[in-house]
């Protein structure tokens, strides 16, 4: 060996390296702390259902039979666990297929909490209160009134989808 570490090794499927999909560094460690969460045995394996649970952790839902695809395609070849490699190859492949639009759409539903169409101030305090953060009430009012194009005292699913898209 040349001192070089050869991946491709026979005893993982999906090895192909064109498989894997870019992630925000981010993103990898949240997938890593997911694996590691649910590897309690610490061998570096996750059999089905510890995959499903730490896909659901991830925010996805995979069905049974898609999980058993995932295992087949990316675990070790002689038996039915995956490795920390192609979970990350997993998920990454899951998170590239994924609609923005519809990503923040989702977002906007679980902000406004009563379904009324609109986020308003209460709902950014809720927020605010749930991620650990203080922020004035006049800071929460300067945010809607800042994205709330129509001036109706809110923000409606239009203008959260604009503002989101900005970053992209």
């Amino acid at each position: 060996m040349n001192g070089h570490h050869n991946y491709n090794t026979a005893s993982h499927r999906g090895n192909n390296m064109r498989q894997v999909h870019k992630v925000s560094e981010e993103k990898l460690e949240e997938i890593k702390e997911a694996f590691n969460l649910f590897d309690t045995n610490r061998d570096g394996k996750i059999d089905y259902f510890e995959v499903k649970v730490a896909m659901r952790a991830l925010g996805f839902d995979p069905k049974k039979d898609e999980v058993i695809r995932m295992i087949q395609r990316y675990g070790f070849e002689d038996s039915s666990q995956m490795g920390l490699e192609g979970f990350v190859k997993v998920v990454s492949e899951k998170i590239s297929t994924l609609d923005p639009v519809e990503e923040y759409k989702k977002a906007f539903r679980l902000i406004d909490e009563g379904n009324t169409g609109m986020i308003k101030v209460h709902n950014l305090r809720r927020i605010a209160k749930e991620l650990g953060e203080t922020i004035s009430e006049d800071e929460l009012v300067a945010m809607i009134e800042e994205f709330d194009l129509d001036n109706d005292g809110g923000i409606n699913e239009e203008e959260f989808i604009k503002i989101m898209m900005r970053g992209h």
